[in-house]
Parts: C-alpha cells; structure tokens; sequence
C-alpha cells in the first residue's frame, strides 16, 4: 500500500509522506532556490508560488538529476518553453537535488536558451506539501499540476519514476483546460 507517515528532516520538522488529490484546491505554497540561466549572474535566483500568480504554471517534479529519463524531460520542456509562453504558461521543475547540481546537469547536457526554473527541493517540503515525495525512496514520484492564473490546480498525474512524460500531452491538457469546453478523447483542440 501507499506510504502515509511522516518523514522528519535534519532540522527536526517533519512532512507528510501521503498522496494527496489537489484537483480543483489552491496550489500550495512553496518557495525555494532555483537555476535557471535566464537568471542572469551566476544563475542562481528564487521561487515562490506567487511569482506565477496571473499565468498558467506547468509544475512537474522528477526524482533526480543525471537519472537519464529526468535530464530528458527537463530538455524536452525546454524545447518546448515558446510554445506553453505562447499560452501563457510558465514551466518550473523541481527537484530534491542542489542548485549547483541542477545547474550542472544544464550546463552538461548542452541545453540551450535554458529559459524556465528548476527549484532545488532539497529538503521535500514541496514534494511533501503536493504529495509526491516518496519517504522509503527519499525522492519525489514523478508529478505533473497544472495551476490555473488564479492559483488552482485543475490538473494533477503523479507515477512511478521509471517512465518519463509526454510534453505533448501536457501541451494537449493545458490546452483543453485553457479552452473552457468539454474535451474527448484525443482532443486536439
């Protein structure tokens, strides 16, 4: 079954260590260092929940950096960066890694125009607050929430980190949820 107690961190605190089902709830907060080279300087900049207040948030959490499958997601959503701008959405990822280790895994992996944060979640606190840290492995499930301009989260897939994403689907969801209609199967849109 589901993990369901708490994880206690170095400073003593704890998180949860749960699923947790945020359709249709407001996005819970969560702040942090980020890389991202559009940074400016060395890279190094922050995060916070609110920073996206107003725009569409992609949010995904993948487990680890220099895993393969995570270092292909983060490219493929970089490739893909003008286009969820063109709907008005932002990417953030998030990661248990270091700032420095993301930044490494960037740099590395020849990105270019790296353009969207990737927050170092070092301490689970978000992986716990949006239920996909995964307290035996001691690392986020890969999740996937896409937050609403008003702070909602109207989309939520969370599995196993063996199998990476489709950012075609999640550019086919945003879409269908930005249309405001009933979508079928395969829409398109």
């Amino acid at each position: 079954m589901g993990e369901n107690h708490e994880h206690h961190g170095h400073n003593g605190h704890h998180h949860e260590c749960k699923p947790v089902l945020l359709v249709g709830k407001p996005a819970p907060e969560f702040k942090g260092n980020c890389y991202c080279q559009a940074c400016g300087g060395d890279g190094f900049c922050e995060a916070k929940l609110e920073d996206y207040k107003g725009k569409w948030l992609v949010l995904f959490f993948f487990p680890a950096a220099f895993s393969g499958i995570c270092d292909s997601e983060v490219a493929a959503f970089a490739k893909l960066q003008g286009e969820f701008g063109k709907l008005g959405a932002e990417l953030l990822g998030v990661s248990g890694d270091s700032v420095f280790v993301l930044k490494k895994m960037v740099e590395d992996g020849g990105i270019k125009d790296f353009g969207y944060k990737l927050l170092s979640d070092s301490n689970h606190w978000a992986g716990g607050a949006y239920g996909v840290y995964n307290c035996s492995a001691g690392a986020n499930f890969r999740g996937l929430f896409i937050i609403d301009p008003e702070g909602n989260i109207r989309y939520q897939v969370v599995h196993e980190p063996l199998v990476g994403r489709s950012t075609a689907e999640t550019m086919r969801v945003l879409k269908a949820l930005q249309s405001g209609g009933a979508c079928m199967v395969d829409w398109k849109g």
